[in-house]
C-alpha cells in the first residue's frame, strides 16, 4: 500500500487547544508555547483567533501574542477569524494566513455561530475577499463531518457540499473536522470518498478528535486514501464543549509516534513535542491527555 512519504502536521494547540480552558493562560506562556512548537520543527502553528472576547475570553490577547512571537522563516502562524472585524485585526497583526469555520450541520451552525450554513458563506465572502486583497491565504474548516451533537450522523454529501463551496470561494485547503470524535474508519472513509469526488485530495486535511479513541484509526484511514495533512494538538489539548465526554484533539505526539513507526517523514522532533506537552500541561496543572507524552515523560 502506498502511503504518503511525507505528512504535514498543522499544530492547533495554541488556538483550538487552549480556547476553552477555564483558567486564563498568560500571554507570555502562549508565546513560549508557540516558540517551543516552532523549535520542534512544526511548520504550521495555529496561534490565536480574532473573535469576540465576550464569547472566547481565552483568545482576547491574540494581537499581543502575534506581536510577541518571533516568527521563524518557513513557519506559518494562522489565526481563526469569524467576520470582517476579525480579519481587520488579523491584517493589522501581519498574519500570512487566516482560517474560516463552516459546519456540515445546520443545527451546529445555528448553535455555534448563530446563522445557517448559507448565511455563514455570506459572512465569509467579504472576509475572504479582504484577505485575498492582502495576499493572505485562507484555510477552510468544516466541522461535524462525522456527526453532530444535535443531529446525530451527518450525510457525507452534506460535507462534500460545504467543502466544495469553501474551495470555490478561495480556500487553499479544507480541514475536515470530526468535532465530537464519533467517526470510525468506515465512516471516515465514506465521508472522504464523497468529499474527494468534489475536492482534490491534495487540498484536504483531517482534524480528528479522540473522544471515543478513534482518532489514530481515522488518521490511518486518511493516509490509506492519500490524505497528507493532519491537524493535531500538543498534549491532546482542547475538545468540543458541545460533545459529551469530549477528550480533546488528537495529540500531536501520538500522531508523530504512529507516523514515525510507518516511516513517514514529518520534519518534527517527537521528543521536543513531548517536552512541550509537559510544559503546557504543567502550567495547566494536569498531565497531558496523550499516551505518548505519558510514556515518554521527561525525567
Amino acid at each position: 500500500m502506498a502511503f504518503p512519504s511525507r505528512v504535514k502536521i498543522v499544530e492547533v494547540g495554541p488556538r483550538d487547544g487552549l480556547q476553552n480552558e477555564k483558567q486564563t493562560v498568560p500571554t507570555d506562556v502562549k508565546i513560549e508555547l508557540i516558540r517551543r512548537l516552532g523549535d520542534a520543527g512544526l511548520s504550521v502553528i495555529e496561534s490565536g483567533a480574532f473573535v469576540s472576547p465576550k464569547w472566547v475570553p481565552q483568545m482576547a490577547d491574540t494581537a499581543d501574542v502575534m506581536a510577541g512571537i518571533d516568527r521563524r522563516a518557513g513557519v506559518t502562524y494562522p489565526v481563526l477569524v469569524p467576520n470582517e472585524k476579525g480579519v481587520e485585526g488579523a491584517i493589522a497583526s501581519g498574519v500570512d494566513e487566516i482560517a474560516v469555520f463552516a459546519a456540515a450541520s445546520e443545527s451546529f451552525s445555528r448553535k455555534n455561530i448563530n446563522c445557517s450554513i448559507a448565511e455563514s458563506f455570506e459572512r465569509f465572502a467579504p472576509v475572504i475577499a479582504m484577505a485575498k486583497a492582502k495576499n493572505i491565504r485562507v484555510r477552510g474548516y468544516v466541522s461535524c463531518v462525522a456527526g453532530c451533537p444535535y443531529e446525530g450522523a451527518i450525510a457525507p454529501q452534506a460535507v462534500a457540499d460545504v467543502s466544495a463551496k469553501l474551495l470555490d470561494m478561495g480556500a487553499y485547503e479544507i480541514s475536515l473536522g470530526d468535532t465530537i470524535g464519533v467517526g470510525t474508519p468506515v465512516v471516515t472513509a465514506t465521508m472522504l470518498k464523497a468529499v474527494m469526488a468534489r475536492v482534490p485530495v491534495e487540498k484536504l486535511a483531517l482534524h480528528c478528535h479522540n473522544t471515543y479513541g478513534q482518532a489514530l484509526a481515522n488518521i490511518y484511514t486518511g493516509l490509506e486514501m492519500g490524505v497528507a495533512v493532519f491537524d493535531s494538538s500538543v498534549g491532546g489539548l482542547g475538545g468540543c464543549p458541545y460533545a459529551k465526554g469530549a477528550s480533546g484533539n488528537v495529540a500531536t505526539e501520538d500522531v508523530l509516534y504512529m507516523l514515525n513507526g510507518m516511516g513517514i517523514e514529518t520534519g518534527v522532533d517527537i521528543n521536543a513535542v513531548v517536552d512541550t506537552a509537559w510544559f503546557i500541561s504543567n502550567h495547566l496543572g494536569r498531565k497531558p491527555d496523550s499516551k505518548v507524552a505519558n510514556a515518554m515523560r521527561p525525567t
